[in-house]
């Protein structure tokens, strides 16, 4: 019986990354507003409601990859070490990332990563859908900040700030790669702007959060 799940688990992730990847290659072609639906399914060989058992919104194809990094923010603050700050134990993984090259950084000159990212913020709802994913960003992180005996709202207004910065730090990022540069030459900036942002907070946020939880 087990074994029969699991099989069936596979084969549905099978297909899920098989729609998301037809799609892909459909809105890179030919741009997203001009593709539907239809046009997806009937190039995976499956039915309109089949695709919608998997993906809920035509943007969702493009965006689902992005409920894998849902949790980061929460898992890099639970798992942070004892004598580091929240914002202390995001800006080290964010500047880590940075060096790593990491796309969720926005700091990849890959032509895949560029390509997807130039459809991303170059579709209005598309950057719409994403504060669907965004919002799930927040609650998570916040829950792991209320589990440290932080308030309620301080948690969800630092859990706020310390998304919206990760995000639009990636989002600068890629403006300076789709105005011509390469990674390596825009990673000394990435970096000054990472370091300016997490310390604007590190002086507000940080009076409000615990180092670890007494």
């Amino acid at each position: 019986m087990e074994n029969t799940t699991g099989l069936r688990e596979s084969k549905k992730l099978r297909t899920r990354r098989q729609l998301a990847a037809t799609a892909l290659e459909l809105f890179l072609e030919r741009g997203f507003d001009a593709v539907s639906v239809a046009d997806v399914a009937a190039a995976a060989e499956v039915s309109k409601p089949t695709l919608f058992r998997y993906f809920p919104s035509k943007e969702d194809l493009v965006l689902d990859r992005f409920a894998d990094h849902q949790d980061e923010a929460a898992r890099i603050v639970r798992e942070r070490s004892a004598d580091r700050s929240p914002v202390g134990a995001v800006h080290a993984h964010f500047l880590a990332a940075l060096a790593e090259r990491d796309p969720i950084t926005g700091l990849c000159d890959h032509p895949n990563v560029l390509a997807f990212q130039g459809l991303l913020y170059g579709t209005p709802s598309l950057e719409l859908r994403l504060s669907h994913y965004s919002d799930r960003e927040v609650e998570l992180l916040a829950e792991a900040l209320e589990s440290e005996a932080v308030a309620p709202l301080t948690a969800r207004l630092a859990a706020v700030h310390l998304v919206a910065v990760r995000h639009e730090l990636g989002r600068e990022n890629w403006r300076r790669l789709a105005a011509g540069q390469s990674a390596d030459e825009a990673y000394p900036a990435a970096v000054a702007d990472a370091d300016r942002a997490f310390t604007m907070l590190a002086h507000g946020l940080d009076s409000a959060l615990p180092i670890r939880p007494a």
